[in-house]
This record gives C-alpha cells, sequence and structure tokens, in this order.
C-alpha cells in the first residue's frame, strides 16, 4: 500500500454560506480515516461581494471576491497543524464547459506561502481544456467512501449544494476511473434558487427546514415547463452554473412567498427524480450530503421520486457538512501521486484525466487578485 498522507481539504461551494475544512488520512485510493474539521462562515458583507462577482470573469469584482476567498481560507486553514498538503477548491463564479470556460478564484501558491505547506488547487481546469466538464469532481471520493462503508451493490450519493450532482457508484469495480466504476452528472437546481429567494423576500438565508415550502402550493405549470428543458433529457455527464436556470427564478416571482418556495423545491425534488432515470441501474439507496440534507420537505419529496431508500450519509456515520471538503483533500492525494481526477463517467474527459496544480510554499507568489480561467 502506498504511503499514507494527512490531507487537509476546503470547500466554498454555490450556495455561499462559507468555508468548510476538514482533515482526511488517505492513500488517495483508500481512506484510512478522518481528521478534524472546520467551519467559516462568511459575512453578510463578504457574501455580498461574492455575489456581485458570480457570472463575471474579470473585473474589480472578481478581484475582490478574490481577496475574500484568500483571506477567509487562509485564516480556517491556519488553525490546523500537523497537516501534509492542502487541497484548495477555491471558489467558483462562472462555468460554462462547452464555451468560456470555468472560473475559480483564489491562489494557490499564495495560499501556501503564507500556510507553509503544499497547495494542490486549479483542480478544473486541465478537465475542461480536454473536453470534459470539469464538475463534478467529488464521485472519485465517492468510490472510495462505499468501501468505506462495506456498499457491494450499486448505489447512489446526492450532493444537495447550491446545485444537485448525482453520482452513481458500482463499488464491485477496482478503480473508479475503470469503465462502468461512476456515472456523476449535475441534476439541476438544488438550495442556490431557493436560497436567493428566501434572501431577497424575507432577508433570511433559507427555508429552515423547509417549513414555508412545506406550507405552500406547487405550481404544476412551472414545475412542467421546468422539466421540459432540453438539460433533463440530456445524457451524462453533464454540470451546471450555479445561475443556469435563473429563468425558473423569474418564474416563481409573481407567486406568494409560500408558493413560490414550495414549486423551487418540488422543481429540486424532481430534477433528482429526473437523474435517477439516467443510472444504468436503479440504486440500491440514496446517500445524500450537502446542506439540503438539512431541509425535510426537499428529502421527503425527493424519497417520493426515488425508487429506493434514501438517507443522510450520517446514518453510515459519515459527515455531510464536510464531505466536499474532504473529498478536496482526497483528490490532492491523487494528483500528488499522479492519479486520474476524473473519468469519461464522471465529467465527459475523453480519457482519466488528473487534474490540479501543486505549488510548493518556496514557489513564489502570484498577484492577490489572480485566479484561474480558460
Amino acid at each position: 500500500m502506498s504511503e499514507v498522507v494527512t490531507a487537509l481539504g476546503a470547500m466554498s461551494g454555490t450556495s455561499l454560506d462559507g468555508v468548510d475544512a476538514a482533515v482526511l488520512r488517505t492513500d488517495g485510493e483508500r481512506i484510512e480515516g478522518f481528521g478534524p474539521a472546520g467551519y467559516r462562515p462568511y459575512s453578510s458583507e463578504e457574501r455580498a461581494i461574492l455575489r456581485s462577482a458570480l457570472g463575471r470573469w474579470n473585473g474589480p469584482e472578481v478581484d475582490a471576491a478574490t481577496r475574500v476567498v484568500e483571506d477567509v481560507h487562509a485564516e480556517i486553514l491556519s488553525g490546523f497543524a500537523e497537516v501534509d498538503l492542502i487541497g484548495f477548491h477555491g471558489q467558483t463564479l462562472a462555468h460554462e464547459p462547452r464555451g468560456r470556460g470555468t472560473l475559480q478564484v483564489g491562489d494557490g501558491t499564495r495560499l501556501a506561502q503564507v500556510l507553509h505547506r503544499p497547495v494542490v488547487w486549479d483542480f478544473r481546469s486541465e478537465d475542461v481544456r480536454k473536453g470534459g466538464e470539469g464538475a463534478p469532481l467529488a464521485p472519485f471520493y465517492h468510490f472510495a467512501l462505499t468501501r468505506w462503508i462495506g456498499a457491494s451493490e450499486p448505489l447512489a450519493v446526492l450532493n444537495l449544494g447550491g446545485v444537485g450532482n448525482l453520482t452513481w457508484v458500482d463499488p464491485r469495480r477496482e478503480r473508479p476511473e475503470e469503465d462502468g466504476a461512476l456515472i456523476a452528472f449535475d441534476t439541476g437546481p438544488a438550495n442556490a434558487l431557493m436560497d436567493d429567494l428566501m434572501l431577497r423576500r424575507r432577508g433570511v438565508a433559507r427555508d429552515e427546514g423547509g417549513g414555508l415550502a412545506d406550507a405552500g402550493r406547487v405550481d404544476e405549470s412551472i414545475v412542467n415547463a421546468f422539466l421540459a428543458l432540453p438539460f433533463f433529457a440530456r445524457q451524462p455527464p453533464k454540470s451546471l452554473d450555479r445561475d443556469q436556470f435563473a429563468a425558473l427564478g423569474r418564474a416563481v416571482e409573481n407567486l406568494p412567498d409560500a408558493d413560490a418556495v414550495a414549486t423551487l423545491t418540488a422543481c429540486s425534488a424532481r430534477a433528482v427524480g429526473q437523474g435517477l432515470l439516467h443510472c444504468p441501474t436503479a440504486p440500491t439507496r440514496l446517500l445524500v450530503t450537502g446542506g439540503g440534507r438539512h431541509n425535510t420537505t426537499l428529502m421527503r419529496w425527493i424519497a417520493k421520486e426515488a425508487r429506493c431508500a434514501v438517507e443522510p450519509v450520517e446514518a453510515h456515520g459519515l459527515d455531510g457538512d464536510m464531505l466536499e471538503a474532504q473529498a478536496f483533500a482526497f483528490l490532492a492525494v491523487r494528483v500528488l501521486r499522479g492519479l486520474p481526477t476524473s473519468a469519461p463517467g464522471t465529467t465527459g474527459v475523453g480519457a482519466p484525466l488528473v487534474g490540479g496544480i501543486v505549488s510548493q510554499p518556496e514557489m513564489s507568489t502570484r498577484s492577490a487578485g489572480s485566479g484561474r480561467a480558460l
């Protein structure tokens, strides 16, 4: 077995709530154990800066967002001692794999200097450059997790962040890059549109527990029009930008608050149901991670769409709040070892590919406003 590394991963997702950080012990193929974790929420001012940069590729808004991302990550990651390596995802501001590319801001070279540790970063660009979607990237970690929990039959992992993404896993395969081991893709919006509506109309971050949606009435005509969009019939792999379904947010604009959030919740749940139809075989269970698993209404409505048991990952002793941060710790070790981080079944790239840049602490620092885009 290869050397086990203590890696620290960080994730700032499309929900824009804050930075998750988690330690993982792994050789890049197997999980050897979990370490401490932490969370640093963005302040309302920081969140506003990040929101103002969404969908932009350059300019002062992007520079300001980059500084926030780097400073907040440096703050939380500096609190972890005795780690060998850091996996830094950065913050996605724009994602057009068939257009302008993908942009995750944050300079890993600067973090390597500040934190005095090697930093692996810019995980997505090479995949997009080679014709892949650049997302989702957590599936290789999901494959390792199925081995960790002792799964023996195909199952699916659903991440409910700002966007939903689904990984179908066959744990009977030897390696995640092997044909038939993984199918992964974005399902549609998860929390992003609901959270945006709640912030805009009520000044709160989310529909806590799904209570408002549960009291509302779903506008079925809006849901049906949404599900008729070409994206849902398209075969995976496929990925989304956070705001690709902005028209759905506009469609519910004239509905009362409860009905609007109920309709958006129904769209997120039924998009998962449509996604499950793309799985090679029906999964034996659906393990749910990400912030959306705390929304009991969304979880209940997803369970109506699925043809299998639906349960949070905590049912298997995992931490659904830290799973994506752990994933980038895992991927960082794979990059260091030269192991693939994406494959045709996960991003649509032509062949298994090693993504990511390794920055050593002694490397010269780039400008604070830098980010990588294609």
